[in-house]
């Protein structure tokens, strides 16, 4: 079977300042099972794309990405699509523009792997599925995790770590939500909320407030 990534446009003003590349999660299948556009994992970051297209006010080019396979297939993995989406955008409008990752999940801790590409300026990784021995230099990129308490999936404590690991090299902001769950179904306004501010003041640096803002302004854990 002859399974590619795909491109799903959110948002695409004419002459934009940034991008938003956003990513979805979802566990794996037997005999790399092709991503489905209505599988639950993907659906979950509609409202998040229109969310932050919606706060670009036509300034953010807005597109969700389509994983090759469902889950983390160790020969191909979400990072080498991100790799591949960024070529494609590159590639469509001529020359590259400042990018900010939003994922969740596997896409989550593909957001933070491939936030050391060069056209990537910011990170977001929401409820994050990591791993202890995960590591990359994000080279000065401004990154935001944001989980919640009661994740049962992926494990807040992985995520912290790695935050905690990743702040060496960069400035990095951990927002844990209170009672928030993995599906983001609980306190979904403060997730959707804290990736669309991050990615609006790092892309094109207009003032935001809340949480996001204390985390801007250098605080390292911020709970709400």
């Amino acid at each position: 079977m002859d399974v590619t990534a795909r491109l799903i446009t959110t948002r695409a003003p004419k002459d934009p300042e940034g991008q938003v590349l956003v990513l979805h999660g979802g566990g794996a299948r037997r005999d790399s099972t092709m991503v489905s556009p209505t599988q639950l994992s993907v659906l979950r970051m509609v409202p998040i794309a229109h969310r932050i297209a919606r706060e670009g006010r036509g300034r953010l080019a807005v597109v969700r990405l389509l994983n090759s396979v469902r889950g983390w297939d160790t020969r191909h993995t979400p990072v080498d699509d991100v790799r591949w989406a960024l070529q494609e955008l590159r590639d469509a409008r001529g020359a590259s523009l400042p990018t900010c990752l939003v994922g969740h999940s596997l896409g989550g801790r593909a957001a933070l792997l491939a936030g050391d590409q060069p056209s990537v300026r910011s990170v977001v990784a929401l409820n994050p599925w990591v791993q202890t021995t995960d590591r990359v230099d994000l080279g000065g990129r401004p990154t935001l995790v944001v989980h919640g308490t009661d994740d049962r999936i992926a494990d807040p404590r992985r995520s912290e770590a790695l935050a905690k690991h990743l702040a060496r090299t960069a400035p990095v902001g951990y927002l844990r939500v209170t009672g928030g769950r993995h599906a983001m179904l609980k306190h979904r306004a403060r997730f959707e909320g804290a990736a669309a501010d991050f990615a609006r003041a790092t892309l094109l640096g207009t003032e935001v407030t809340g949480p996001v803002a204390e985390l801007l302004d250098g605080e390292t854990v911020v709970t709400v």
